[in-house]
């Protein structure tokens, strides 16, 4: 398999909070595709983190293009100049006032949406969390806490309570199956 030729880009759209590029590829087989395009985002960080008694720590937010509520697992993105370590640290102790003395520990790193999306985002594992400041929130956020009880949360997928499956499944088997391991 081949890597498709980009002939030609440019930028739809710049913005703080992305870029939209249009695209004129073409592909190995000769065909051109002259409008592909590929939304540009910053690298994230998010998390799994766990107190001491096995609460898995969620927050819970509105957001605007699902239109809804949802329950998450802390993310967001790095900062200039910050280490994922860094910027994942720093997003939880802004988002919950939550920290840990234990080091996180990468579960894992992926391609967000690689068909339309050019950004990855990095998975980690922080243990024997613990509240240790107020939130310090950006003037935009509204975020809620919750304590969840981390063997009890496979039990909110399955019943389709959390909606927002695509990162905080994946990031919550990691960590579960990270566990079990170790």
């Amino acid at each position: 398999m081949e890597q498709w030729k980009m002939l030609k880009s440019e930028y739809v759209h710049k913005s703080p909070y992305g870029n939209i590029r249009k695209d004129t590829c073409e592909l190995p087989n000769g065909i051109v595709i002259d409008d592909y395009y590929v939304n540009e985002y910053s690298d994230w960080v998010n998390a799994i983190v766990l107190t001491k008694e096995k609460q898995m720590l969620l927050v819970e937010q509105y957001r605007h293009a699902g239109n809804d509520i949802y329950l998450e697992i802390p993310a967001g993105k790095k900062e200039k100049n910050e280490t994922d370590e860094e910027g994942i640290i720093r997003e939880i102790r802004e988002e919950t006032g939550f920290v840990s003395y234990k080091k996180p520990i990468l579960l894992g790193e992926f391609m967000i949406n690689p068909a339309t999306q050019n950004n990855k985002i990095k998975t980690y594992l922080i243990v024997d969390a613990f509240k240790q400041y107020e939130q310090d929130l950006d003037e935009t956020e509204e975020i809620n806490i919750r304590l969840i009880d981390f063997e009890l949360f496979s039990s909110l997928l399955k019943r389709n309570e959390i909606k927002t499956q695509l990162f905080t499944a994946s990031a919550y088997y990691m960590a579960r199956n990270f566990l079990i391991e170790n």
